[in-house]
């Protein structure tokens, strides 16, 4: 008696999942030989890496030593069966009762989102599966065309009127550097979808955010309102550019003279010494120029 369609669909993906598990052996069983030291397998790990290797259904494939590094480790602690992918979830993992009461209170109101269904259902239950899940849901069973369509939201397209009105920031998780993760920051005009700035950094907080807009702001005029992107380390919303300070500095008060007889003036910058003599002015001039005075109890202003 034959399989039926279920068993040789099972078969097939047995046999595909151990061929990548062999396919995964075959990379790493040199590199780890416990017999090796830490520096000699790092040697062969990144010599595997830098080569272009066939996956099982003979695509050409390159491989990170991270995934290398892992794929050792896993063989280290479970053999060759830790090697083998793991079968995937066929099963919904959402309990049906949780399911079926977030549908009846979509039914009881259309106008519902699924935020508010995913509230309800934590607590009333203490726990609710994920609100992508929910509208997943709503959109399969057909539940979202109960939403009336005055109350469903627009969405539009929108652009600055000028360039430099508003810039766009926001961060991306990029390369590792030397085992670090790092994170690129990058600032866009919102009209011309220009990049003002971009920088590279190891974390991802507001000091690097404001590290890659500093170096745009000396170019070209700061925009009305900047804004970074959510999620992210700045929450998405426009704030008042800062205010740039003026360039001119207005020149200070002159100290008082001396009116006093006895009483021995400097000019700027010499040291005050008691009973020092007036120095002449930096152009060789013998007359002091404004001076601060010596003897302050005679000192009239």
């Amino acid at each position: 008696m034959g399989m039926s369609k279920a068993e040789e669909e099972e078969q097939a993906r047995l046999e595909r999942a151990r061929a990548i598990g062999l396919f995964r052996y075959m990379l790493i069983r040199e590199a780890a030989d416990p017999a090796l030291s830490t520096r000699q397998r790092g040697k062969l790990v990144r010599a595997i890496a830098a080569r272009e290797h066939a996956d099982p259904s003979g695509r050409p494939v390159r491989l990170t030593r991270w995934t290398l590094d892992r794929w050792i480790r896993l063989w280290q602690q479970g053999g060759f069966d830790a090697l083998v992918p793991a079968p995937r979830q066929s099963q919904p993992r959402t309990p049906p009762e949780v399911m079926e009461l977030a549908v009846a209170l979509k039914k009881e109101n259309p106008a519902r989102t699924a935020a508010q269904v995913q509230r309800i259902l934590r607590a009333q239950g203490g726990w609710a599966p994920d609100e992508t899940t929910i509208q997943r849901m709503f959109r399969r069973t057909g539940l979202t065309a109960l939403t009336p369509a005055a109350d469903a939201p627009a969405f539009g397209r929108w652009e600055a009127a000028r360039p430099n009105e508003i810039w766009t920031g926001d961060a991306m998780h990029a390369i590792r550097l030397q085992g670090r993760k790092t994170y690129l920051f990058a600032f866009i005009d919102d009209h011309s979808r220009a990049v003002m700035a971009a920088r590279f950094g190891f974390a991802e907080d507001t000091i690097r955010l404001a590290a890659a807009l500093r170096p745009a702001r000396p170019g070209p005029p700061p925009p009305r309102r900047p804004r970074a992107a959510g999620p992210g380390p700045v929450p998405a919303r426009s704030v008042p550019a800062p205010a740039v300070p003026a360039r001119s500095v207005p020149a200070p008060a002159a100290p008082p003279r001396c009116a006093s007889a006895g009483g021995a003036s400097l000019p700027r910058g010499a040291p005050a010494r008691r009973g020092a003599p007036a120095a002449a002015s930096p152009r060789g001039s013998t007359t002091p120029t404004r001076a601060w005075c010596i003897r302050r109890p005679r000192c009239r202003r």
